[in-house]
């Protein structure tokens, strides 16, 4: 189902619309050396085929994952030998993020004499992954997810088409099935695909798509497509839930098998840092520092020095003492801030840098905290009206101890502060002998 023609691409109207520079460029052949930055499905490498069609050059497909600089010098060669010939080379290097800095300068003279044109495609930020020679003599163009309208298009198209989709199985397909597996896809117009395939092949010829099929197929494609035997969102799933699950043995072999089954170890990198927010939080401050470490490393070493980074911090995330607390916190404070948008700041936490400012009583009361010898005031630092409101409350767990501890003395000293105090509470706590290994 892969587009044969511009008129065929759903998506994309920001680059391909009517009148718009990429989609001219192409009509009229003139295309030059460009990188596409966009997310997995939305249409890279169908971009690029089309460029080649159109342009009439020879496409030759490279996957930076795989090969490396010398078969880009084997398709230099031979891309130097056809425009002999008079015939021009697109060359479509996939995942062109996974080159480091060195091996993208390859690339450099071909593109600069024109031997080649050159149309690389990244799930990365060019800004941060491409050196900047390269860039220089590159234009890049960002695709967006594909809409979950454009996926409805796209699954009708390949319930329907008799030559190259799946109209000649005769299928039916519910309405609701449809709208589950185009919000399901996630933008991914190969996923959508694949899963609609996977539960052709399911329900059989003269089949019904029901919601319940295509979700039945989903697990059979795992099993049946997949070459690593699960699908890319079960392995991170597992590795998630292990390192949750404080299980560093279930972590390890999770990650090695989503790096031996080619996953971008930057996603996974990312991940990790996400988990290290959400899952141990405060119970473990260095948990962010050691995962952001990780991720930074794998990026100045890359594969396979870089790896061992990730392990080590799985392996830290695993045993490291677990709070979620933080996440929960943030997701009270967004209710908060949606349920209450317009709340005014009190008057005196503002700002008071004109004269006019502080007459009309901003600033006015503010109590400095570190004037006064505990260094805390009781103050309000809420809307009146959400005066009281607790979003974070600390775990039990490691770092969160000591901070429940500081919550409690703060709050007895508010209360003393305030003429409320009973004997002993303006004492500071004593700090827990276990401190974060707790």
């Amino acid at each position: 189902m892969r587009p044969i023609s511009l008129d065929e691409v759903v998506g994309q109207r920001g680059l391909l619309g009517a009148g718009k520079p990429l989609r001219e460029a192409i009509e009229r052949g003139t295309i030059g050396s460009i990188i596409l930055w966009g997310p997995p499905g939305s249409g890279k490498t169908t971009l690029g085929r089309l460029m080649a069609r159109y342009t009439d050059r020879e496409f030759v497909p490279f996957s930076a994952v795989t090969e490396g600089v010398p078969r880009v010098r084997e398709i230099l060669a031979e891309a130097e030998s056809r425009l002999g010939m008079g015939r021009r080379t697109i060359l479509f290097v996939d995942e062109i993020h996974r080159f480091n800095r060195t091996q993208q300068d390859a690339f450099l003279s071909a593109v600069e004499s024109g031997i080649v044109t050159l149309i690389g495609a990244t799930t990365e930020n060019p800004s941060f992954e491409l050196n900047g020679a390269l860039l220089s003599r590159t234009r890049v163009f960002v695709l967006a997810s594909l809409e979950v309208a454009d996926l409805h298009v796209l699954l009708r198209r390949a319930l329907a088409d008799e030559e190259r989709g799946l109209g000649r199985m005769h299928l039916s397909a519910d309405a609701d099935a449809v709208d589950w597996l185009a919000e399901q896809a996630d933008g991914d117009a190969r996923r959508a695909l694949t899963i609609l395939e996977a539960a052709a092949e399911y329900v059989g010829q003269g089949g019904r798509l029901t919601r319940q099929a295509l979700q039945d197929a989903l697990q059979l494609r795992v099993a049946r497509y997949d070459k690593s035997g699960e699908e890319h969102f079960n392995l991170i799933s597992a590795y998630h839930k292990a390192l949750r699950g404080s299980d560093p043995q279930g972590a390890l072999y999770w990650l090695a098998r989503m790096i031996e089954g080619g996953e971008d170890p930057m996603y996974v990198a990312r991940r990790t840092i996400r988990f290290a927010s959400e899952d141990v939080g405060l119970a473990d401050p260095q948990a962010l520092q050691v995962a952001l470490a990780a991720r930074d490393t794998y990026h100045a070493l890359g594969s396979p020095e870089g790896e061992l980074a990730i392990a080590e911090a799985a392996v830290y995330l695993a045993v490291a003492p677990k709070s979620n607390r933080i996440y929960e916190a943030w997701n009270a404070a967004l209710e908060l801030a949606r349920a209450h948008p317009a709340e005014p700041v009190p008057l005196h936490i503002r700002n008071a840098p004109t004269s006019l400012m502080k007459e009309l009583g901003y600033g006015k009361g503010y109590e400095y905290a570190h004037s006064v010898p505990e260094g805390f005031t009781p103050q309000e630092y809420l809307p009146d009206r959400l005066r009281g409101a607790v979003l974070y409350e600390p775990g039990g767990f490691g770092f969160e101890k000591d901070i429940a501890k500081r919550l409690a003395w703060w709050a007895g000293l508010k209360e003393r502060m305030l003429g409320a105090s009973s004997p002993g509470e303006n004492q500071a706590p004593e700090k827990d002998s276990g401190g974060s290994n707790a």
